[in-house]
C-alpha cells in the first residue's frame, strides 16, 4: 500500500490471491500463490531522468506502472559447480515478495537501468526494502522485444533474476542485438524465459515462456479475499515520508542546482544527513532547511556531495557508517561561516575529525587552526611582504596584475595559512593601489 501511494496508484480495497500453476523444480508444490485479476495496486507511474536524444541534456520521462502485487518467491536453480547437474536452493521458497510490473514504456537498456535505480531508491526511501541486490532483496526481470518503427511490438523474451544494474544493462543490450540478428537472418523469436550468464556476457534459454492462460490461474481456495479499509489506507498514507521528487523541488527552491538536489536525494540517508547538517550549522535550528540562506544551503550541499562523499567512497563506506555525525559536520560549517576557520583549515579539521573524532571547536583550538581576522595583524603581514618585495610592487603598479597572486601566496605563507582570505585580498588591493 505504501508503494502504491508513493507512485500515485489506485489501492484496491478488495483484492484476491490466486494460484499460478506450473511445474518446475524450484516450485515443489506445483503452484505459486500470487494475484491475477484483482491485485492490491493498479496503475501509477514513476518519473526517471534520461538524456535527451537531441541535446544530451537530462529530461524527465514517465514510466507507467501496470500493477503491484504480493506473491510468494520460488526457489533458485543453481547450474554452476554441479558437474553437469542442476542444484535447487529452496531457502527462499514461500517467502512473500512485492512484484511491480511496468508498461512497455522503456526504449533502451539505459532507460531500464534508470527506471530500476529510481525504483530501488524509492523502495528503500519508504522503508519497505533494504535494497540489497547481492542478497536478492531487490531483483529485476527484463522483458525484451524488438520491432521496426511503425510496426507492432515483437515477441518478448524475459530475462530473469538480474541482481545488479550492470548486469541488467549488459543483458538487455545483448538480448536486443541477439533478437535483431536472429530476425535479420530470417529466424523467428520464440517467447521464452532466459537467464543471463555474466561470465560469458550472454543470455541462454531456461524454458519456453507460457501465456497467462497456460498457468491456469484460479482463486486460491485456502485464502479469503483481502479487504483493506479506507481508514487503514489513510492511516498508512500518513506514515509516507516526503518523497524524493518533492525534496528535489524543495532543495532547488533553496538555490541548489538540479544536479546537487538529485545527488542529495539519491538516498534517504543522504537527504536526512543534509537536513541534519543544515540544522546543526544554523544558530537557530528548525525542522527544514528553508529560510536559512542560499549560501548556507549551498555550503552544506557542497561539503556533503564533495568532501564527505569522496571520503566515504575512498573508505568504501555507506552513509549510515559515516564516522562523522551531522552535528559534528554542521559545527564545522558554522565555523567556516563565521570566519573562525578558513576552507583550507576546515579540510584539515575534517581529516582529523574523520580519523580521530572530536568537535570542530576543540580541534581548531588544539591544532592552532583559527583564522586570523584581525585587520591590524593582517595589515602588518601585508606591509612586511610589500617592504621585502619593493621591486615586484613597482612591477605590479606598472601593469603586471598577475603578480597579485604572488603577494597573496607570500602573505598566506607568512600567516601559516591562517589569514582571512577575503580581508587579505581587500587590504592587499588597497595597499598595492598606493
Amino acid at each position: 500500500v505504501l508503494t502504491g501511494l508513493a507512485i500515485g496508484a489506485t489501492i484496491n480495497l478488495e483484492s484476491r490471491f490466486d494460484r499460478k500453476n506450473y511445474f518446475y523444480p524450484d516450485l515443489p508444490k506445483g503452484y505459486q500463490i500470487s494475484q491475477f485479476e484483482l491485485p492490491i495496486v493498479e496503475g501509477g507511474s514513476i518519473d526517471i531522468q534520461v538524456p535527451s536524444e537531441d541535446s544530451g541534456q537530462m529530461e524527465t520521462k514517465t514510466i507507467r506502472i501496470t500493477r503491484a502485487h504480493l506473491e510468494e518467491d520460488a526457489g533458485k536453480s543453481l547450474h554452476e559447480d554441479f558437474h553437469g547437474f542442476t542444484g535447487i536452493d529452496l531457502n527462499r521458497a514461500g517467502t512473500p515478495l512485492l512484484e511491480i510490473v511496468s508498461e512497455p514504456d522503456m526504449r533502451s537498456a539505459a532507460e531500464a537501468v534508470a527506471y530500476a535505480k529510481t525504483l530501488h531508491t524509492l523502495v528503500q526511501w519508504i522503508g519497505i526494502c533494504d535494497g540489497n541486490m547481492q542478497e536478492g532483496s531487490f531483483r529485476c526481470d527484463a522483458n525484451v522485444s524488438v520491432h521496426k518503427a511503425g510496426t507492432p511490438f515483437g515477441t518478448r523474451r524475459e530475462i530473469k533474476n538480474l541482481n545488479s544494474f550492470r548486469f541488467l544493462e549488459q543483458a538487455i543490450n545483448y538480448e536486443v542485438q541477439w533478437q535483431i540478428d536472429t530476425l535479420e537472418n530470417g529466424g523467428k523469436i520464440g517467447q521464452a524465459t532466459v537467464l543471463f550468464d555474466a561470465d560469458k556476457g550472454e543470455t541462454r534459454v531456461m524454458r519456453t515462456k507460457e501465456e497467462a492462460h497456460d498457468y491456469r490461474y484460479f482463486p486460491d481456495p485456502d485464502l479469503l479475499p483481502l479487504e483493506i479499509s479506507e481508514e487503514w489506507k489513510e492511516a498508512v498514507a500518513k506514515t509516507l515520508p516526503e518523497l524524493p521528487h518533492a525534496k528535489q523541488q524543495r532543495y532547488q527552491e533553496l538555490g541548489l542546482s538540479a544536479y546537487d538536489a538529485g545527488v542529495l536525494t539519491s538516498s534517504r540517508a543522504m537527504a536526512d544527513c543534509y537536513e541534519a547538517v543544515m540544522d546543526a550549522s544554523s544558530p537557530t535550528p528548525s525542522p527544514a532547511p528553508e529560510g536559512r540562506g542560499e549560501q548556507a544551503a549551498k555550503q552544506a550541499a557542497n561539503w556533503i556531495t564533495g568532501e564527505l562523499s569522496a571520503q566515504l567512497n575512498r573508505d568504501n563506506l555507506e552513509m549510515a557508517q559515516c564516522p562523522i555525525t551531522a552535528r559534528q559536520l554542521g559545527g564545522l560549517l558554522a565555523r567556516i561561516a563565521d570566519g573562525t576557520v578558513s576552507n583550507a583549515g576546515a579540510k584539515e579539521v575534517f581529516r582529523i575529525m574523520w580519523a580521530e573524532g572530536g568537535e570542530a571547536d576543540a580541534i581548531i583550538e588544539a591544532k592552532g587552526l583559527k583564522q586570523v581576522s584581525d585587520t591590524g595583524a593582517i595589515e602588518k603581514i601585508v606591509d612586511d611582504i610589500l617592504s621585502a618585495n619593493a621591486d615586484k610592487v613597482a612591477e605590479y603598479r606598472s601593469g603586471k596584475d598577475k603578480l597579485f597572486g604572488f603577494f597573496v601566496g607570500q602573505a598566506m605563507k607568512a600567516s601559516q595559512g591562517k589569514a582571512n582570505p577575503a580581508q587579505l585580498n581587500e587590504i592587499l588591493k588597497k595597499k598595492l593601489a598606493g
